[in-house]
């Protein structure tokens, strides 16, 4: 099957990780022209000052995402040994769509994902996902654990944005290259049913069809070949970490919701002081569903403990005006100290997220009461593999 995928998606299934150094060094081209049809509101990237001094005036401490991949590359060069690299889709203007997977040489019992820059202005998402993915490249990773990293599955927003930076313009991005929000595509809990649905109708809209984006497409795919155990989407801003539902005010099934909880404690501690939080999404406040989440589709379509994890508390300064109407500035913190602690705190987090063995109370609770797969929802079939979730 993945020798298939390979194929299909124009690369040599001998040495996808060859693919991969190829295409950064510019052998193989990033991507192709948008379609007509998709607008562009800024110039091309060709035109645009784009030069290493150009990006680093443009944004500090960011990095630009020629620049993330060249970090992987050059550190997958020095240990080709300890990853593997798969293509896994195309967005929608052709782009690669990376993961890469890190595991140590015995066979796998858990299996973790972690991605990243669903949403195109949401950069220090990306980063911090490099930086996980690096630091378990440098010191390993757990005896039977798997992790596969997306660095970024929205790389046409990203392009946008970056036009944007280089030129000087602002613009809120939030979506793919057809302007959909990625993180209303998926296919539970899409249908609104709150009485707040009739007053804050922005809040519960979703795409028109689930999943029907290349890029929703394309991790679904690897979600139903992988089964991971669990799961984080790295988001920004307000410093959560929310587990489903998202689409519904409805607690989890007991067992589940411990399990989730303990994760959440796991990651928690793994912070000095003024850790993030473990709520429910769908609970955030009264009036607030999110339909159509990734961290829903996870959980409710493959039984995966998927966190939705909002990293930094927000770059608006309240002594710098331009924070305050910038977007990029109040979703990516200036590279301070602040930055610093959120970024390597949340690496930690995944860490914890990762490594956490699950205490004897915790797995009879879970066994005791359900297989680990929530009741279907939306019309979404339970998968027939429901035993081989109990681990």
């Amino acid at each position: 099957m993945l020798i298939a995928s390979l194929l299909v998606l124009g690369l040599s299934a001998a040495n996808p990780t060859e693919d991969f150094l190829s295409w950064v060094d510019g052998a193989v081209p990033a991507s192709t022209s948008p379609p007509p049809s998709i607008p562009s509101r800024t110039r091309p990237l060709s035109q645009a000052p784009d030069s290493p001094e150009a990006r680093a005036a443009a944004v500090p401490g960011y990095r630009f995402e020629a620049e993330i991949y060249a970090a992987i590359a050059e550190r997958i060069r020095a240990h080709p040994d300890r990853i593997e690299v798969e293509r896994i889709g195309s967005s929608v203007q052709h782009r690669p769509l990376w993961a890469f997977h890190l595991s140590d040489s015995t066979p796998s019992d858990r299996r973790v994902l972690v991605f990243g820059g669903i949403h195109a202005m949401e950069w220090i998402a990306t980063e911090v996902a490099l930086e996980l993915l690096l630091d378990l490249m440098d010191h390993g990773i757990s005896e039977g654990v798997e992790v596969t990293i997306i660095p970024l599955l929205n790389p046409d927003g990203r392009a946008r944005v970056e036009r944007d930076l280089l030129a000087g313009e602002e613009h809120y991005r939030r979506g793919n290259g057809a302007n959909v929000d990625l993180n209303r595509d998926f296919a539970v809990n899409r249908e609104a049913r709150a009485f707040w649905r009739k007053i804050l109708p922005g809040y519960y809209q979703t795409s028109r069809t689930p999943l029907s984006q290349p890029e929703t497409q394309a991790l679904d795919a690897l979600a139903d070949r992988a089964r991971f155990h669990r799961a984080a989407s790295l988001h920004s801003f307000g410093g959560f970490f929310y587990v489903p539902w998202a689409g519904r005010f409805h607690r989890l099934p007991k067992a589940d919701r411990q399990e989730f909880w303990a994760l959440g404690r796991a990651m928690e501690g793994a912070w000095d002081t003024r850790a993030y939080r473990t709520r429910q999404l769908g609970r955030w406040a009264f009036f607030f569903r999110a339909h159509g989440t990734e961290i829903d589709h996870l959980y409710g379509r493959y039984g995966t403990r998927a966190f939705l994890i909002e990293v930094t508390r927000s770059g608006i300064q309240p002594f710098k005006p331009r924070t305050w109407k910038w977007g990029f500035r109040s979703y990516n913190p200036e590279r301070t100290r602040r930055y610093l602690k959120h970024r390597d705190r949340t690496v930690r987090a995944l860490r914890a997220l990762i490594e956490h063995e699950e205490q004897p109370v915790e797995r009879r609770a879970r066994l005791d009461g359900l297989d680990g797969l929530p009741p279907p929802l939306d019309g979404d079939e339970v998968p027939e593999n429901r035993a081989s979730r109990r681990r």
